[in-house]
């Protein structure tokens, strides 16, 4: 379980830095790049605490 806490907290910070690389340098693949990480971090992370809740009941 802390994996996967770290593997999502890591993946929104590099949807963070390339969303500041495109800040600084205005290319567009840096945004593109942060977008796609950070839809699928997302997604990933609504998986997991849907497992949680799930593994708990209602």
């Amino acid at each position: 379980m802390l994996l996967f806490r770290w593997a999502i907290l890591l993946l929104l910070l590099v949807a963070g830095v390339s969303f500041a690389f495109y800040a600084g340098t205005g290319q567009v693949k840096y945004r593109r790049f942060g977008w796609i990480v950070l839809k699928w971090t997302i997604l990933a992370a609504f998986g997991f605490f849907a497992v949680l809740i799930a593994e708990r009941g209602f």
